[in-house]
């Protein structure tokens, strides 16, 4: 009994947190924390041909997310999720390794997070079946935002990247190297 009341205590707390006007309006949406790019590794992409996209995640200053990898059983992991749309096949995506850090809540134990920018790659091909012209490869990033003295609820962003499909090798080429070492 004394559990529960200690865990009504904090949700109380946190919901007065969340609604008062002083705290409320300072404390952004866990959408607002990130913005996302999408780049590809060729424009246009080649029927036959294996690329890759990136995903670019900009951390908001003084924020952080969980990385893919988490620390903690409780912790929320950083997931990119995507369906290869008809014509393309999907590989393994690639998350970027996280940095271990220690916040004032984390009570002295290093989380693995991400912080400022990361980039996520997606490998594709472009089967010989693959749709010529612009397609829509939809992707859902889900993640948790928290600075070093709250977490923001789990949010899902919809990102929606075109390619443009043509028929030949000879025709494709290739873009963005930065993103692609």
């Amino acid at each position: 009994m004394k559990g529960s009341a200690a865990l009504c205590s904090v949700m109380l707390l946190v919901i007065c947190l969340l609604v008062s006007p002083g705290v409320g309006s300072q404390t952004p949406s866990g959408k607002d924390v990130t913005s996302l790019e999408v780049y590809t590794s060729h424009d246009p992409v080649a029927r036959g041909m294996t690329f890759q996209v990136a995903v670019v995640v900009k951390i908001r200053n003084g924020f952080h997310v969980n990385a893919r990898e988490v620390t903690e059983d409780y912790l929320i992991p950083t997931d990119l999720r995507l369906e290869a749309p008809a014509g393309f096949k999907l590989g393994t995506i690639s998350y970027p390794k996280g940095t271990l850090k220690t916040f004032s809540f984390s009570k002295n134990k290093q989380l693995n997070v991400y912080t400022d920018e990361v980039v996520i790659r997606v490998p594709l091909t472009a089967l010989a079946t693959a749709p010529l012209g612009p397609q829509h490869l939809p992707m859902k990033l889900h993640y948790q935002a928290c600075s070093n003295e709250i977490c923001l609820p789990p949010v899902t962003k919809d990102v929606d990247p075109a390619i443009n499909v043509v028929a030949s090798k000879s025709e494709a080429r290739t873009a963005n190297a930065q993103f692609f070492k």
